[in-house]
């Protein structure tokens, strides 16, 4: 996932009925992320394949990195092609080098968060986003992703609801702002009164 003017933006936000939650990304134009979806149910329509990795690509920018160990970008971009393909633990693997290399970089280190929740590990990813926010406290794409796997991944959607409100406050007029605002309608279609109350159930959260 290309980690310069990235957005991410969540959509089916009803809880009981969501399968999952979709991340959106824009970079010179929008591309699709990947979802992070329940296994489907008896009956159901099984998951779609994940997209096919860029060999030409992998091989192009590992002869660059060979030649330039410490090429970041070339790096972040290899990372990048990765986690469009869904490969997420080969992801991993480049942007942890990556954030190595940029450690200042707040994209990288979001998009190493995804990474983690999308191969399961909830815990690590929220440690990481905490992470992205100690780069910069108002990095409104970090906040996003935080409260949404909080949402999904901790079914606290108390925090949820006050980080989205949050990000609103920072940015109201940005692509993270209309996304904490779906974000938003999804707790209210779901129930949720504020502070104490519980999931509608049904839900099945990825991670």
């Amino acid at each position: 996932m290309k980690t310069e003017s990235i957005v991410f933006a969540v959509a089916g936000m009803i809880f009981g009925v969501i399968l999952g939650w979709v991340i959106g990304a824009q970079q010179e134009g929008n591309r699709a992320v990947p979802a992070a979806v329940a296994a489907p149910a008896e009956g159901q329509p099984a998951a779609r394949q994940a997209p096919p990795l860029d060999e030409g690509r992998v091989q192009s920018l590992m002869t660059i990195i060979k030649s330039d160990t410490k090429n970041a970008g070339a790096v972040v971009e290899l990372a990048n092609t990765y986690f469009d393909a869904e490969r997420y633990p080969d992801a991993i693997k480049w942007y942890e080098e990556g954030l190595g290399l940029d450690p200042k970089n707040p994209d990288v280190s979001t998009d190493l968060g995804i990474s983690y929740y999308y191969t399961g590990q909830t815990d690590r990813a929220l440690k990481q986003f905490e992470h992205s926010l100690t780069i910069d406290p108002r990095h409104t794409k970090t906040m996003l992703n935080q409260e949404i796997v909080l949402a999904f991944g901790k079914q606290d959607l108390a925090g949820a609801e006050a980080a989205w409100k949050q990000v609103i406050a920072l940015a109201p007029d940005s692509p993270e702002a209309q996304a904490a605002r779906k974000g938003l309608e999804g707790i209210t279609a779901a129930g949720h009164q504020g502070p104490g109350a519980t999931p509608a159930t049904g839900t099945t959260p990825g991670g």
